[in-house]
């Protein structure tokens, strides 16, 4: 394989990276050549994005990238989900994008009930019911009688409103598009009965392309500021998820993955969704992938505990590492707190530790103190987590899961690994840590024909880094702490 060189962009809810990759000997190399922070700001009591200072980022992570790679083929941008910009009839931007943690949707799953019963609204999309979900975030908007509304022409999900400002394109792609309960999954298009039922004007949303469509050129004043030329922008699975999931190195039928960062996501993939009463009941959601899959999966609090109380602790003074952290939750006894890392409590608190202390006298079992216990009681509920939606996975699929996946940057956590092992009772494979980034650029070496398919490129992927497993230890003591966690999160 001659080297063939690709640029991803990889936006999270805390920060964004831009990483190249080469193809080369059956290989796929990474390298970051930009990272930069990116948190929401509060404005007069709203969260926002700042996108325009995001944007400068990406361009500053291309003039990077070109620097030290001149061959750089293609661009592909991915990011979290549900959150949305517009624009006007004139091509500018109409506002700043809200943040999916800010409280305009607080109770507003509610209000859409009231006209689209939660039944109706599953059968329609297939996707888990939560209050940050983009339909939400709309219908908050008509219930404010938002000024933005007579100003839309288009709305533009996160990675579409950048792939705007490089290449004017108006347009979606299938898995960023499934996750906004607006999709109609059985026929492929946007739900007319959602939006006729709760008013909201079908004609703001974008054309859906398929993953690894060619969105064509970069602007030519954006070429000439930034001194590049010859690069194209490709759709890979604009959801970071979706090109996570890509880059899983599996084999066969009978794995599952979870997608750990600030987010765990549980899952599987299906050739079509999943939408039964069980699923419904169970709150699992069907999101695009890669081929015109689905991700099966269940959406699961997941390192955003952590993030939290990080956040807190540095601003008490104590700046730790996330090693750190993992070895003082190593040194304390085990099993002494337990906490549902979905509670509504935890969704975006002003002081996670305080958030957590709360739970746990709440439900009874005294507090913990050090930073150690707090962090221990984090891996310990989210492997304890993890067993509860594996559980109800392995009953809605209707088959047996014999090999647990962990990717992304939560796959370094040797801990919480070797916890979930246990408590699932199942081998855990770890890594690639940069899955996003290399789900990415196969799905451009692809589009570029630089690898074949989707089987090739897994098995490329898995060619390209080193696996942990982590096997089941002590599986009759986390199956007895286990019916000891129920209990104190039933309560």
């Amino acid at each position: 394989m001659d080297n063939r060189v690709f640029l991803a962009f990889d936006l999270g809810a805390e920060s964004g990276r831009a990483v190249v990759g080469s193809l080369n000997e059956n290989r796929i190399t990474l390298r970051e050549v930009h990272r930069f922070m990116n948190r929401p700001v509060r404005i007069l009591g709203r969260l926002y994005w700042n996108v325009t200072e995001m944007f400068q980022e990406l361009k500053q992570g291309l003039i990077n990238g070109v620097r030290e790679f001149p061959d750089i083929e293609s661009i592909g941008i991915d990011t979290w989900g549900v959150d949305f910009g517009f624009i006007s009839t004139n091509n500018e931007l109409v506002g700043l994008p809200v943040c999916y943690r800010d409280s305009r949707t607080n109770g507003m799953p509610e209000k859409v009930f009231e006209i689209i019963p939660r039944e109706k609204l599953y059968q329609l999309t297939g996707i888990q019911i939560m209050q940050i979900n983009s339909i939400f975030q709309l219908y908050s908007m008509k219930l404010e009688n938002s000024p933005l509304f007579n100003s839309i022409h288009k709305l533009l999900f996160m990675p579409d409103l950048f792939n705007f400002m490089f290449t004017g394109k108006v347009s979606t792609e299938f898995s960023i598009a499934t996750t906004s309960q607006l999709y109609d999954p059985i026929n492929n298009r946007w739900s007319r009965d959602i939006f006729d039922a709760l008013d909201l004007p079908m004609e703001i949303m974008p054309e859906i392309l398929d993953t690894g469509a060619d969105l064509g050129d970069i602007y030519p004043d954006i070429r000439e500021e930034l001194g590049v030329r010859g690069i194209t922008i490709v759709a890979p699975a604009e959801h970071d998820t979706g090109s996570a999931v890509a880059a899983v190195p599996a084999e066969g039928d009978n794995w599952a993955y979870i997608s750990s960062g600030t987010w765990s996501l549980m899952g599987v993939e299906v050739k079509e969704p999943i939408i039964t009463k069980e699923s419904m009941d169970a709150n699992f959601t069907n999101e695009g992938g890669i081929n015109r899959t689905f991700r099966f999966l269940k959406n699961i609090t997941g390192l955003w505990l952590l993030q939290g109380c990080r956040r807190s602790w540095e601003r008490e003074g104590d700046n730790l590492s996330y090693n750190e952290i993992v070895r003082l939750a190593e040194e304390s006894k085990p099993f002494k707190f337990f906490i549902d890392p979905d509670d509504s409590s935890f969704l975006n608190p002003p002081d996670m530790p305080s958030a957590i202390k709360d739970f746990c006298i709440k439900t009874g079992q005294g507090v913990p103190e050090t930073r150690g216990e707090i962090a221990r009681c984090i891996f310990e509920s989210l492997a304890f987590r993890y067993k509860d939606v594996f559980e109800t996975l392995k009953s809605l699929i209707k088959k047996d899961i014999d090999t647990l996946h962990i990717v992304g940057g939560g796959s370094q956590n040797i801990l919480l690994s070797q916890f979930t092992a246990d408590a699932l009772e199942v081998p855990v494979y770890t890594g690639p840590v940069e899955a996003t980034a290399m789900g990415n650029i196969m799905v451009q070496a692809m589009a570029k024909g630089a690898i074949k398919d989707l089987e090739e490129g897994r098995r490329l992927i898995k060619n390209s880094f080193e696996t942990v497993v982590y096997y089941p230890r002590d599986v009759n003591l986390w199956e007895k702490e286990y019916e000891r966690f129920k209990n104190v999160i039933i309560r």
